[in-house]
């Protein structure tokens, strides 16, 4: 067994996991395909097995035994947790008590059916997130579930039985489960098992073999079963050896990866691999390695490849691309990644010069494989593809043969100046820098160049018999060559370079696009700005007209918005996007769908599905057929879905809070109106019946107090229904703030006159400042604020109540203050909301709008209100009145008379 040197991140990021994980419980789930295979009756014989042969503390939390005398038998025996009694729909329930287990925190616990959705007034919802929080306090769960709960497997279920499973378990709750036991039963037994009546009771049994549990249905829900477990079974594989860091492949299950290439001779290993993966059953990959000095590849060649790795997608291929120099090396290092087990290599049909001298990717690929299977393979291209299309020969430029001459001369010239002929050494150092400059500056055709002409130049010049090229010494002849294959390695190198860091840019270009992009749109509030936003970027970083289809209610997508001088709108144009949309799939110019389209259409594809379809008209239109620019095309759209699916899901979030505010205001003005209605209303009413019915043995002392009685109540009913009333039209904008400048003290002696009778016993002193400014408020509606304040220290407080008034700069801030309870610092901010209440010892509850209303006048006027508590006892509600423009000049007189320092 070969194993390799672990990665010390990687092995420290294992080590923390493996803490992470130490510190949590261990999830062992019994896993079948069908109810009625023995899940519960495997999970407890486990349990037994547990408490006899480890000695663990085991305790039952839930078992749902059906009835049957073989479940019982396994539970007697075995410590079991009180239930806890929910009443739901009027019927008395038990449910598991997640607060009594986790007191007990015993060592195993045993909660079958982790489906299982729990009782209203739950803490969760599901009793999967029941044993999540059992985990992380560190108890060990054994549980139960059945296929048709995996939530990744909850449609094709669907589909097969044609029964839609409301209660799920999400795919990660499987993936965290420590060890999972397969229970399994052949239909044939399944089916025998329920006619016996041990599953369900007869009646259910037979309408249950009629649906659900048709033979057909149990079959494909037990290779489900099988599947699942099995992939299940290979992740644990795979997490295996990467820890042990076991590159030799282990041949469990075939798994095939094909290397495609530019070649149009790719196809066919495509096929092949397809076929091949077919006749196995096997997944398979198709892969390319990009090379670092990727930007040296034709265009043509570019289209080719991105065409053979999109037949690999549509054959069902995981597509992928890897970065580096050697191919070879790569594709094992991938093949070994994934467990590979058969590597499907095209067979080299021209054989290259430099293949004679060097491995070829073939001979490296099977000597390196080791274990892992290596299938040579060719065959005739398609008849258009029969050969390579001719590249234009790219003509250099002319500075850069006048480099490759001027260079050798220039390095004679300073050869000869410098040392002369007596150091050679020097010379040829000095005919390197100048070879090495014009590698670095003009490219690999016009460095070889520079190499000849310069070991010509040195055996013309400075090699004796001096002005000839023979060679009198040997040891010149070793200098040449050496020379010249130093020179030939710089200059191989320094293109590799420029290559190298030509391809950087590139990458760096297309990360800084991706990033510009992604910080635009996370900038973006709202679908309409994100879609302009979305549609302005892709413009400028892809340099074409673009447009963006969101659908309607309907079903049918329409033009967004788009780029001026995108595709007219036509029936044709709308109708491919209706097509991508409808299908998934891309359509349009490039493309095998559509090509006589004017524009490309691409799918806006997110986690929750399309959301979009992005339109593009390129310049050139075949630009998305290279492979970089495909990939940055994807990845915008990627972006581009994310962010459309964001506002969605913003939209839906702010609707459901605004449904769910609408729904708590309901509730809060029925169960506050019910009771604030029909108090007035039932003293009203036994008031009046009292009076009809007793008219004559009533004396007038209480005839006007029941009559007094109805007037108050009334009048309480009509304040109520103003407020109501008065909430509404602030709420709707019907009320408008017609402002006028006016002294202070007119609107508080308005609203004190308004109150004279509420107001009879409690003290109420004014403190007016002489010189404070006019200010400039809606009359009615400030009045409207004091009444409510007033109102509410009347009701809430004692003592006298305190009205005052102090001038800052800018704003005029009026204060109503009482010796009351105060409000709690906890309520300070609620305390405004509507239909919040804040309860009083001994006081009287208002239906809660008082105080709200007060915030929304204030606020129409652009001031603000809050509530202080007061030195000594009660509270102290503030709100202030902006002072903007210039008043008219204050005429002085007379304060009125109820506007003295103090009234009664």
């Amino acid at each position: 067994m070969s194993t390799a040197r672990p990665n010390p991140d990687e092995l420290l990021r294992r080590i923390s996991e493996e803490t992470e994980r130490q510190k949590r419980g261990k999830l062992t789930l019994f896993f079948g395909a069908a109810p009625g295979v023995g899940k519960t009756y495997a999970m407890l014989e486990a349990a037994r097995a547990e408490l006899a042969h480890e000695q663990r503390d085991v305790l039952v939390g839930v078992v749902e035994t059906h009835g049957r005398f073989e479940t019982r038998a396994l539970v007697h025996g075995l410590d079991l947790l009180p239930q806890r009694k929910v009443t739901y729909c009027g019927v008395e329930i038990e449910e598991f008590d997640l607060d009594a287990a986790l007191t007990r925190h015993p060592q195993v616990l045993l909660v079958d059916e982790l489906a299982h959705t729990n009782a209203e007034g739950s803490r969760h919802p599901k009793r999967w997130q029941d044993v999540e929080e059992l985990l992380d306090a560190g108890i060990d769960v054994f549980s139960t579930m059945n296929v048709q709960h995996v939530e990744s497997l909850n449609d094709v279920i669907a589909k097969i039985t044609g029964v839609l499973v409301r209660e799920t378990v999400p795919d990660s709750m499987l993936e965290k489960a420590h060890e999972i036991k397969l229970v399994d039963l052949p239909p044939d037994d399944l089916i025998e098992r329920l006619r016996e009546g041990k599953v369900y009771v007869p009646a259910q049994a037979q309408r249950a073999i009629e649906n659900f549990f048709r033979k057909g249905n149990l079959i494909a829900l037990r290779e489900l079963a099988l599947r699942h477990t099995a992939e299940r079974v290979e992740a644990q594989m795979q997490e295996y050896r990467e820890a042990q860091g076991i590159e030799q492949t282990w041949a469990v299950a075939e798994q095939i990866l094909v290397a495609v290439s530019p070649s149009p001779y790719s196809p066919h290993l495509v096929r092949a691999a397809r076929r091949m993966a077919a006749a196995l059953h096997a997944r398979w990959y198709a892969v390319y390695v990009e090379p670092i000095s990727a930007i040296q590849v034709p265009k043509a060649a570019q289209q080719r490849l991105a065409q053979n790795l999109r037949l690999a997608e549509q054959l069902g291929a995981e597509v992928t691309t890897l970065s580096g120099e050697n191919a070879t090396d790569e594709i094992l290092r991938f093949a070994r990644e994934r467990n590979i087990t058969k590597i499907i290599v095209g067979k080299p049909v021209v054989t290259r010069l430099r293949d004679r001298f060097r491995t070829s990717f073939v001979d490296h690929m099977v000597r390196q494989s080791g274990d892992i299977d290596v299938y040579v393979t060719a065959g005739d291209p398609a008849p258009e593809e029969s050969l390579p299309e001719p590249q234009p020969r790219r003509v250099p430029q002319i500075s850069s043969w006048g480099a490759a001459a001027a260079v050798p001369l220039l390095s004679t010239a300073v050869a000869w100046l410098l040392f002369g002929r007596d150091q050679l050494a020097d010379v040829v150092m000095t005919y390197l820098l100048g070879i090495m400059i014009v590698a670095s500056r003009f490219g690999l055709g016009a460095s070889v160049v520079t190499v000849l002409l310069s070991v010509a130049a040195v055996d013309f010049i400075f090699i004796p018999p001096y002005m000839t090229f023979a060679i009198s010494d040997f040891r010149h002849a070793v200098t040449f060559v050496v020379m010249f294959s130093v020179a030939i390695v710089i200059s191989g190198l320094t293109q590799r370079v420029k290559n190298q860091a030509a391809a950087a840019r590139q990458r760096e270009q297309r990360t800084a696009a991706l990033y510009e992009l992604s910080r635009e749109l996370v900038a973006a509030q709202g679908s309409r700005r994100v879609i302009e936003t979305a549609t302005h970027q892709l413009e400028k970083l892809l340099n074409g007209k673009v447009a963006i289809f969101t659908p309607s209610a309907s079903g049918t997508v329409s033009r967004a918005y788009a780029s001026p001088g995108f595709a007219e709108a036509s029936g044709r144009e709308d109708s491919i996007a209706q097509w991508v949309w409808a299908n998934r799939q891309e359509a349009g110019v490039g493309t095998t769908t559509l090509p006589g389209a004017t524009a490309l259409y691409v799918p806006l594809m997110a986690s929750g599905g399309i959301v979009g379809v992005l339109g593009l008209n390129a310049d050139p239109p075949d630009r998305f057929r290279a492979l970089d620019q495909r990939r940055l095309l994807d990845a915008f759209a990627t972006q581009v879905a994310v962010a459309v699916e964001r506002t969605g899901l913003a939209d839906q979030t702010e609707k459901a809070r605004r449904e769910v505010e609408k729904e708590q205001l309901r509730s809060s003005l029925l169960s506050s109106v019910s009771h604030d209605l029909r108090t007035p209303l039932a003293v009203i009413t036994g008031s009046a019946s009292t009076l009809l019915q007793s008219s004559t043995r009533l004396d007038a002392a209480m005839r006007r107090d029941l009559m007094n009685t109805i007037l108050e109540e009334a009048e309480r009913l009509n304040r109520l229904i103003r407020n109501l009333l008065d909430m509404t039209r602030l709420d709707s904008g019907a009320i408008r703030v017609r402002k006028e400048w006016l002294p202070l003290e007119e609107v508080v002696g308005a609203a004190l006159h308004r109150l004279d009778a509420q107001l009879t016993g409690r003290e109420v002193e004014v403190e007016l400042p002489a010189d404070l400014p006019l200010v400039s408020c809606d009359p009615v509606l400030i009045e409207q604020t004091l009444i409510n304040l007033l109102e509410n220290a009347v009701k809430y407080g004692a003592g006298p109540i305190k009205i005052g008034a102090t001038s800052v700069p800018g704003e005029v801030m009026v204060e109503v203050a009482d010796r009351g309870p105060g409000v709690p610092m906890d309520q300070a901010t609620r305390i405004f909301e509507k239909f919040h209440r804040v309860a009083h010892e001994g006081g009287t509850s208002g239906v809660g709008l008082g105080l709200s209303i007060c915030r929304a006048i204030v606020s129409a006027h652009g001031g603000r209100i809050w509530v202080q508590d007061r030195e000594g006892g009660g509270a102290r509600f503030r709100f202030t009145l902006p002072v903007t423009g210039e008043a008219p000049p204050l005429e002085l007189s007379e304060p009125p008379p109820d506007l003295a320092e103090s009234s009664a």
